[in-house]
């Protein structure tokens, strides 16, 4: 069975669960996941689903099959997905360059720019920048998203391996893995000479193509099918990783991912994704 999962938190009563049936054609109301807020609706066709209920009154919809929505394996997205930011830039305003860093990332993440080059071309900028200066960004400008604590806790709860992957930096990376409660991470390692860094990063580039491998080696190594697979991010280098999910969700993403990820997380918290996978709050592990 197919169904949409209709997410208004704390709105979604009679009346509008009423008009986004009268949306789609050959939907039927299924089950509540959480009264109010969430309900799963029986549906035909993805695609008039999709474009009946996408955006429709500030809602949220996940459409996935109903016998393999609760997932095993979780691959997310770090900067502007499960943080709010973007450390690079963030990093990059205190050595006094913000504005340039900051140009270089918006076109590598809508994919106007390689991502190698432009995490090079960043990098470079980041040359002589104190050691001291990652640790005082991580604390005084980073912040997880809404929701994120609450998700991946509650996935890892339930049984799930949870993978941090970004093309950002470890310094930034391990500890929002660990504070957040992820099994383990994936990202690029800046290079330093003594107290400073030297422009340039250590070891392989983790870039589009290492977080699709990096989710493809996960669900090998935990002998998963595809759709046990739930993958998160928001810019052009996740696309890959997206689409080889069982559910790749777009989280108030660039309009090439937008486009081609299963489903658009828009106007609630990371969190509500535990209702896409039938898991009502009553079995959240609230942040």
């Amino acid at each position: 069975m197919l169904i949409a999962t209709l997410i208004a938190a704390g709105r979604l009563d009679d009346r509008l669960l009423s008009a986004a049936l009268d949306r789609v054609a050959d939907s039927s109301f299924h089950a509540w996941v959480d009264e109010g807020s969430a309900a799963d609706l029986a549906i035909v066709d993805v695609h008039s689903a999709r474009i009946a209920l996408e955006g429709w009154q500030g809602c949220d919809i996940v459409i996935q099959s109903l016998e393999h929505r609760e997932k095993a394996l979780l691959v997310a997205d770090m900067d502007s997905t499960i943080i709010g930011q973007e450390c690079i830039d963030e990093l990059a305003d205190y050595a006094g360059f913000k504005p340039q860093v900051a140009a270089i990332t918006e076109k590598a993440m809508s994919g106007e720019l390689d991502f190698a080059v432009a995490l090079a071309e960043r990098v470079a900028l980041l040359r002589g920048l104190p050691v001291d200066d990652l640790g005082e960004c991580l604390a005084q400008r980073i912040r997880p998203n809404p929701g994120a604590s609450t998700f991946v806790r509650t996935m890892r709860a339930h049984g799930a391996h949870t993978l941090l992957v970004s093309g950002g930096f470890t310094d930034f990376v391990a500890p929002i893995a660990a504070e957040l409660g992820f099994n383990s991470f994936r990202a690029n390692i800046l290079e330093r000479e003594g107290e400073k860094l030297t422009g340039t990063t250590q070891g392989p580039i983790v870039d589009s193509i290492a977080k699709k491998e990096a989710l493809v080696e996960a669900q090998a190594h935990l002998g998963l099918a595809r759709n046990a697979v739930l993958a998160i991010g928001d810019g052009a280098n996740d696309l890959p990783m997206i689409e080889a999910a069982g559910l790749g969700v777009a989280y108030r993403a660039k309009p090439v991912l937008a486009e081609r990820a299963d489903a658009r997380l828009d106007n609630h918290g990371l969190d509500a994704l535990l209702w896409a996978q039938g898991i009502p709050r009553r079995d959240w592990l609230l942040a």
